[in-house]
């Protein structure tokens, strides 16, 4: 399990996570969107397509991240979240925090115009 950086533009950037987003791999994706805040990128899109596992640990790095970019002007979006994960989600009433989307392409769509 890991998350990575897939791709980057000028404005935003796109995190993998492949496998599970949990107390692991927390630390991979603040220091990522600690890079992307440095640089100036406005914009995160979490890319779930590979996600088997949600934890508690891993929904708390979500909103760490929210609120990190948030503060720095920033917007987070999440793509490809499926199964359980979606349910996770929703569970704990976070999908009126996030915006999720099927797939990167349309979440990336959505930062047009910003």
């Amino acid at each position: 399990m890991e998350t990575y950086l897939g791709e980057a533009d000028e404005q935003v950037i796109v995190i993998v996570a492949d496998g599970g987003l949990n107390k692991g791999t927390a630390g991979q994706i603040n220091d990522v969107v600690q890079r992307a805040i440095d640089c100036g990128m406005r914009g995160v899109i979490v890319d779930c397509a590979k996600l088997d596992i949600l934890s508690s640990a891993g929904l708390a790095s979500l909103l760490m991240l929210h609120k990190r970019m948030k503060q720095h002007g920033g917007e987070v979006r999440i793509a490809g979240l499926q199964g359980m994960a979606v349910q996770v989600l929703r569970l704990a009433k976070l999908d009126g925090i996030f915006q999720l989307y099927p797939d990167v392409s349309q979440a990336r769509l959505s930062f047009r115009g910003k």
